[in-house]
């Protein structure tokens, strides 16, 4: 989703868009509040209907300017939230009262500071590489090498991983390539031809803007601690001894590039205000957030499903359902029990919070809200929800989805394509002759072979494409949208990168293949014959030979 463009220049052309609306809402306010004045007996679901009006204009009015509006909105809010719990005919003075504020609320439109400019707002950047150097292509990187063969070595196993590798074999050269190139790390030899430390040295020469958003790792055949203080002077973020074992280079690579590629947090705004809920939307936006509106509250599970948010915002009055029965409804499927709910609403009663937060929310924030306040609100919530969600269906020692996860996850996609009418394909991905490694090279040699082909996975398959650790040396992918000979091609290519990454063991260095399965929905329909599709393929590809991929056919 794209970022719109200056959260304030949007807040005043929200502000503009409210106040031009706000003589209807008033007129439809007046007009039910006369149906309930005149009535012999206040009508229950016309007041709760009045009270969510009124509730509307106490959390809308200061977010665009209109601080008086909401306080007098608020005081009229509770004479009516009393009114509504009485059966009985209300008192002359509770009526004059009532109409008193009622008349302070239209009156608060119109007061002279009404109009003032609404304040703008500076709101965090997600990351905080603004003023850094920033790559344009995060997949990108320089290798300094003067040994042409061991450079085109580095650059085609390196490149094994989904890096585009630029080799320089002169240090004198990185500052132009830098400039050309914008890749996000750098390895460097620390010695060449120019001199002992040369790589150091000429990192050095960099501009500091440019180094503090530029990771360098360093790679010698020298492991002396002159070597190594002289690398992290020049602000080395690693030290790699030669022989380069080129798994755990990639793992440094991974560590230092993953942090300029953070998902961006999912955030679903459920409220039936559309200006409010769109002024969240894009006040989430700005900061680098992905937001998504539902202002029809009964279409709330079809959004759940098709956006699949982190994080839902979610308003306590709506017509035809509070927020707290919504909370319920999303705390009874199991997909979303873990999701943080947070709800908005000009509810200042503590007694009515606490209750809401019962019912399945995790916290509360009262409307109305500075935008600030609601980026750092959620920016915590997601946060700290995606550690703990990592902890709940992650593998530890590669970080894919664990046994249970994966599964859940192709019902989950299933369900979509079945609905969009768009093709997926599931595979079984398993190491051949596993043992064979463990017992030649170790147990520990083992478990980097395991994280070399889930990296792998990770990094040439497409951020939709969704894989997970099923058990042991074995993998599986869904790879979402795609159709059989599409995802042939892509797993082969994988498959033919794998089978010529060269693991380093102590006792030299090794290759590794695998065999693979694939089964397409719709052929095959339910998350039982796609799985017992894939693993037909895959015996089928391990009986002919291993190092093969196959497409069940049916």
């Amino acid at each position: 989703m794209s970022v719109p463009p200056g959260i304030n220049d949007i807040l005043l052309e929200f502000s503009a868009s409210y106040r031009k609306q706000l003589p209807e809402k008033l007129a439809q306010i007046d007009a039910l509040w006369e149906e309930v004045r005149s009535a012999d007996v206040p009508d229950k679901d016309k007041v709760q209907t009045l009270h969510r009006m009124v509730h509307s204009l106490t959390g809308s009015g200061a977010t665009f300017g209109l601080a008086a509006l909401s306080d007098t909105a608020r005081v009229l809010e509770a004479s009516l939230k009393v009114l509504g719990q009485h059966r009985e005919k209300p008192s002359g003075e509770t009526l004059q009262r009532i109409v008193a504020q009622w008349q302070a609320v239209k009156a608060s439109v119109n007061q002279p500071d009404a109009a003032a400019p609404v304040k703008t707002v500076n709101l965090p950047l997600q990351a905080d590489h603004a003023s850094k150097y920033v790559a344009d292509d995060s997949r990108s990187i320089i290798l300094v090498e003067d040994d042409p063969a061991q450079a085109r070595n580095m650059a085609l196993q390196i490149g094994y991983y989904g890096y585009d590798v630029h080799v320089l074999h002169d240090i004198s050269k990185l500052k132009a390539a830098v400039a050309e190139v914008s890749p996000s790390a750098v390895v460097i030899d620390v010695v060449s031809p120019e001199g002992g430390l040369a790589g150091p040295l000429g990192f050095a020469d960099l501009a500091d803007e440019i180094r503090q958003g530029l990771p360098a790792i360093f790679i010698s055949g020298r492991g002396d601690i002159e070597a190594r203080l002289q690398a992290v002077r020049a602000g080395g973020v690693a030290y790699l001894v030669k022989p380069v074992d080129i798994g755990v280079l990639v793992d440094k690579l991974d560590e230092v590039v993953s942090e300029k590629e953070i998902e961006p947090y999912k955030v679903l705004i459920v409220d039936d205000a559309p200006s409010l809920a769109s002024f969240y939307a894009y006040t989430l936006q700005d900061a680098g957030m992905e937001a998504r509106i539902v202002t029809d509250p009964f279409k709330l599970l079809e959004s759940l499903s098709e956006f699949n948010p982190e994080l839902i915002l979610l308003d306590m009055y709506m017509p035809g359902c509070s927020g707290a029965e919504l909370a319920k409804v999303i705390r009874q499927q199991e997909a979303y029990v873990s999701t943080p709910i947070v709800f908005l609403s000009a509810e200042t009663d503590l007694e009515k919070q606490l209750e809401a937060m019962k019912l399945g929310a995790d916290d509360f924030l009262t409307k109305p809200i500075q935008a600030p306040h609601l980026v750092a609100s959620v920016t915590a919530r997601v946060f700290r929800s995606r550690i703990l969600r990592s902890f709940m269906v992650k593998d530890s020692l590669t970080g894919l989805l664990n046994h249970t996860k994966i599964k859940e996850q192709l019902d989950f996609e299933l369900s979509r394509a079945a609905r969009q009418k768009r093709p997926l394909v599931f595979a079984m991905v398993d190491i051949d002759y596993f043992k064979r490694v463990n017992d030649t090279y170790g147990h520990p040699m083992g478990d980097r072979v395991i994280k070399s082909l889930s990296r792998l996975l990770q990094q040439r398959l497409r951020k939709t494409d969704i894989v997970g650790r099923y058990g042991g040396e074995e993998f599986a992918v869904i790879l979402t949208d795609t159709d059989g000979d599409t995802a042939f091609n892509v797993m082969n290519e994988i498959r033919m990168g794998f089978e010529q990454i060269r693991q380093q063991g102590e006792n030299g260095e090794f290759s590794v293949t695998f065999s693979c399965g694939l089964a397409v929905f719709p052929m095959f329909k339910t998350a039982a014959e796609l799985g017992s599709a894939a693993d037909k393929a895959l015996y089928e590809a391990k009986r002919g030979g291993r190092n093969r991929v196959v497409l069940e056919k049916g």
